[in-house]
């Protein structure tokens, strides 16, 4: 038995637990049982002659063979489904863009970029799913999006260290920021001194699969008082706006803050910097990709404009 045998059903099975991460959440997606995922996945492996995934507490990773076969599964379910539209009379979808992004991009950078390319660009279509960095680049690997917005903090590693490296394009890279209510004591200025944070109480959520806090500001000398755990971006920060607490967010949300919200940079300490940063599949760029990826890096510079 060989590779070539696989079933369109096994590969299938295997590009969605390569994006997933785990057996269970690609069952949950598939509609199947974990137990009618792990008979496909065997069955693959068998074609294969080597073990193509990695079982870890965690989910599971993919061995330099299921690399491999990702690849190959990628472009086969492409063409075959490229081959049902066809059949079907449903014209190709060459200018249709899938794009992934983060939580808080949701809020101002995307809606913007894509309404410059609908007024530029009419025919291109793009298709969007948030999501957690891990969860895209996952899913860039998998071919399920073309590209994927990603939020980088320093020491700006790569997202992931799997070979091919993505390609990353770097859109901008803007200070971290300070949100506190409008009548808080210290958005009476134009900044925060980091020494005028202690004792603060804070808005943050642990960011996803980590221990690091966000909505914390980075390397405070104290144990933070954390007062609400909220993942959402646009509930931090109606709670700042009640008085609640503060928070941090990127400048590119800087111009989505609701009334009652100051938003300042803060002042000593070693520099917050984040990068907004595009991943994809390294190779030639399609012209659909290419002109959302111009209009995401226009719409970046603009809401990422030093705030003041």
């Amino acid at each position: 038995m060989t590779l070539a045998d696989a079933s369109l059903t096994a590969l299938r099975v295997f590009r969605e637990v390569a994006e997933r991460g785990t057996l269970t959440a690609a069952a949950a997606v598939l509609g199947y049982t974990q137990s009618a995922v792990s008979r496909q996945i065997a069955a693959l492996e068998r074609a294969a002659g080597a073990p193509l995934l990695e079982r870890h507490p965690s989910g599971v990773r993919l061995t330099p063979a299921g690399h491999v076969v990702l690849r190959r599964a990628v472009a086969v379910v492409a063409e075959v489904d490229a081959g049902a539209r066809e059949l079907a009379g449903m014209p190709d979808r060459p200018a249709t863009v899938r794009l992934g992004w983060f939580a808080s991009a949701g809020a101002l950078l995307v809606p913007r970029a894509l309404a410059a390319l609908s007024r530029s660009h009419p025919a291109v279509t793009v298709v969007t799913r948030e999501g957690s960095t891990p969860a895209l680049v996952r899913a860039v690997r998998a071919g399920t999006v073309d590209l994927a917005l990603l939020a980088s903090a320093p020491p700006f590693r790569p997202p992931d260290s799997e070979a091919p490296a993505l390609a990353l394009r770097t859109l901008t890279e803007r200070p971290l920021l300070l949100a506190l209510p409008a009548g808080h004591p210290l958005a009476r200025g134009e900044g925060v001194d980091i020494v005028d944070l202690r004792g603060q109480r804070w808005i943050a959520a642990p960011r996803a699969g980590e221990d690091q806090l966000m909505g914390v500001w980075p390397g405070l000398d104290e144990r933070p008082e954390i007062v609400h755990t909220v993942r959402d971006w646009l509930a931090k920060l109606a709670l700042v706006a009640e008085g609640f607490g503060l928070t941090t967010i990127p400048a590119s949300l800087a111009g989505a803050v609701p009334p009652g919200v100051r938003v300042l940079p803060v002042r000593g300490g070693p520099q917050e910097q984040r990068r907004l940063l595009l991943a994809r599949l390294p190779g030639p760029l399609a012209e659909p990709a290419a002109l959302l990826s111009d209009a995401l890096r226009a719409a970046a510079v603009e809401t990422s404009a030093p705030f003041g």
